[in-house]
């Protein structure tokens, strides 16, 4: 029983962090219909981004945690520079297959530029204790604060994110241009700095991301966002991409599948469950989980 609440809880905590870098690749999906698959090394800029402000957080007095400011500060920056420099000249000339490629060439650019700044370079960097050690005991089993935080804080960012598109004025204007931006413009609607907006958030979120990535494996490194980002976007689609409940949902049935395999399968198959998963769900549903199959209009 212990070992079942053990592999549960960590599960919740995989989960919890594949949602929070899914639904990055949500909202950027849900408003340009755009797979940005430079999102998980928005992740890798979030790490490292701590990694040299941790000490000045520590020199004013506050904890390693706040850190977390400065990240989110220059992951929305580098977010917005990507969609005005990169992804905004394709969507005016280019087709959705010069986005996708667009897409993979910046996720490249990231991760080679980082490798040749010589204070980061391609060998990982440990990174300092985030959150406070201890815990409590729960069945026998036990619940360290650090993965209680990892839970929490995830569930905190999904709820208000979600009230944030349904009841602010920005949130509506990002789910009217996601339905329509034609109609959008009409109604007076700033298409283009809504989509800039929605890059900086959903880019602010991958800091978070990469703060609770942190807490749990205390090592930051240039490649960091390659599998993590590839496993979050898996998670969107199940749950059913454009969709933020569908971004929760399937970041936490991947990290449950995986935590299970580990535990009662093998380690090496944990990663092929997961893809196999995925592959059954979008022969069974297409649009994923909680997505809705729309006719195509022709």
């Amino acid at each position: 029983m212990s070992t079942f609440i053990q592999t549960l809880i960590v599960g919740l905590r995989l989960g919890s962090i594949y949602a929070l870098v899914a639904l990055g690749y949500t909202m950027v999906y849900g408003i340009i219909r755009l797979i940005n698959f430079a999102h998980g090394d928005f992740i890798m800029v979030g790490g490292y981004t701590m990694i040299f402000t941790i000490p000045l957080a520590l020199a004013m007095g506050l904890p390693a945690w706040t850190s977390v400011v400065f990240a989110i500060l220059c992951c929305a920056l580098v977010g917005m520079t990507t969609e005005l420099v990169a992804y905004r000249p394709i969507r005016k000339k280019g087709t959705s297959m010069t986005a996708l490629i667009t897409a993979i060439a910046v996720s490249m650019l990231l991760e080679n530029l980082a490798q040749a700044i010589p204070a980061i370079g391609p060998n990982p960097v440990v990174a300092s204790q985030i959150f406070s050690t201890g815990g409590f005991s729960i069945a026998g089993v036990t619940m360290e604060w650090t993965t209680v935080s990892t839970i929490v804080i995830s569930a905190v960012v999904m709820v208000v994110l979600y009230q944030f598109t349904q009841k602010t004025k920005l949130g509506r204007a990002m789910r009217c241009v996601s339905e329509d931006k034609e109609a959008s413009i009409l109604m007076g609607i700033n298409v283009n700095r809504t989509i800039v907006l929605t890059f900086a958030i959903g880019s602010g979120l991958s800091a978070v991301a990469a703060l609770m990535y942190m807490a749990q494996y205390p090592k930051v490194y240039t490649t960091m966002g390659m599998m993590l980002g590839l496993k979050a976007f898996v998670a969107a689609v199940l749950g059913g991409i454009g969709i933020i409940p569908g971004a929760m949902l399937g970041g936490l049935i991947i990290g449950l599948v995986e935590s299970f395999t580990t535990s009662y399968v093998s380690s090496s198959m944990a990663d092929t469950f997961v893809f196999l998963i995925l592959i059954i769900v979008l022969i069974i549903k297409p649009a994923g989980i909680l997505g809705k199959n729309v006719g195509e209009k022709v």
